[in-house]
Parts: C-alpha cells; structure tokens; sequence
C-alpha cells in the first residue's frame, strides 16, 4: 500500500494548493465566479470515464477466464464510477443553471452521461442483490457501460449540442490552466488510494465468503 500512501499525500498537498489556484484563476468573462465548477466538474467526469474502463477491464478477465481479481477489479471500479459520476451530475447542473438558465437538458452529452451513470448503478445494485450468477451480469454491464464512455466524449462533435465542446480544455485562457491541471492531476492522485484501499476490501471480502462456503461444506460433511 505504499503507493497508496504515497499518491494520498500527493493528492492531500494538492488539495490544500487547488482552493488557492482556483480562486486566484481569472474569471470567465461571461459566467463569473460559477464557471469555476469547471474545475472540479471535469476532473470528476474524466475519473468516471477512467472508472468505467478499468471496470470494464476486470469484467472482461472475469467473462474470459473466471479471474477472481478481475471480478474484484470490476466491482471496485464500478463503485467509483457511481461515486464520481454522482459528482459529476450534481456539478453539471450548478453550472448548467448559471449558463443555460434550467438545471438540466436532455442534451445528447448530459442524457449519455446520466445513461453511464445509471449503467454501473445497475451492475453495483445486481452485484449486491442479483444472487446467484450476479457476477456475470454486473460484468456485461460494465463492459456496456465503458462502450458508452466513447459516445459520450465524442457526442459534442456530432450532434448538435449546448454542452461546451472537447477543445475547451486545449484552448483555455492561460491564467486558468495552472488551477486546472494541478486539479486534474489531484483528483487523479485520489483516486489510486480508493482504488486499491477498496480493492484490497474487495479482495478480504471474497477470501472470507470462500472460507465460509469450505467451511458450510464441511459441516455437511
């Protein structure tokens, strides 16, 4: 777990700098003080993407060769993928108020999004009450789930849309990019300890419930 500890350090250090970042970054001329959401509201969507893929990655090793650790894997990434994606639903709309003057759109990007969001929803909620068999299940919706995340990132290119567009990264004002970066790079160092510290749980939790099933069938021996 050292680079679990380490990566928490790194990111505890970034926290305490992105604040100071953030409110020192100008202002965006036409939405103000509230397009500073911005900041945190794309770190968040980039780690929900990141989440999907690695979820999609470990069901992927469980669908093809039964890999316990792929399954462990899947169910720890899918979580995550819940968790920052609720953040980046609840980010989107404070920003979507200020700018587009309503809380949401069913806009291509956002609807894509909540359809993600709703994906590993199911495969945690199947996961944890589907029983027997469940596994698999959770594993094809987060393969499902990660064949969304394509969709979503290039849905502002294609269809007509009121969502900012992917080039509004690569042509930020100057003075902005320091807060952006370093806060992209923060939530990205967070992530790898809630990732592994979930997926060391993760990985006890099976060991236990396999020791319990031996122990169930040598009592029934």
């Amino acid at each position: 777990m050292t680079a679990a500890r380490i990566c928490l350090g790194l990111a505890a250090l970034g926290l305490a700098v992105v604040p100071q970042l953030i409110l020192g970054a100008p202002l965006e001329q036409e939405m103000g003080l509230v397009q500073k959401i911005f900041y945190f509201h794309v770190p968040c969507a980039w780690l929900m993407f990141l989440s999907a893929f690695v979820a999609a990655a470990g069901a992927i090793a469980y669908l093809a060769k039964r890999s316990a650790r792929g399954d462990a894997i899947a169910a720890t990434a899918a979580e995550l993928a819940v968790a920052f994606g609720l953040c980046v639903l609840v980010t989107g709309p404070m920003w979507a108020r200020k700018a587009w003057g309503v809380w949401w759109q069913w806009d291509v990007r956002l609807t894509t999004s909540l359809l993600l969001w709703l994906i590993f929803v199911g495969a945690v909620l199947v996961r944890r009450y589907g029983g027997p068999g469940s596994e698999r299940l959770a594993a094809v919706l987060a393969v499902l789930g990660a064949a969304d995340v394509p969709l979503i990132y290039i849905s502002v290119s294609i269809w007509r849309t009121i969502h900012p567009k992917t080039s509004v990264v690569s042509t930020l004002d100057p003075g902005m990019r320091p807060a952006f970066f370093v806060a992209l790079t923060t939530f990205t160092l967070l992530f790898v300890p809630l990732f592994l510290m979930r997926l060391r749980l993760e990985t006890q939790r099976a060991r236990v419930a396999a020791l319990a099933a031996r122990l169930d069938d040598l009592e029934d021996t």
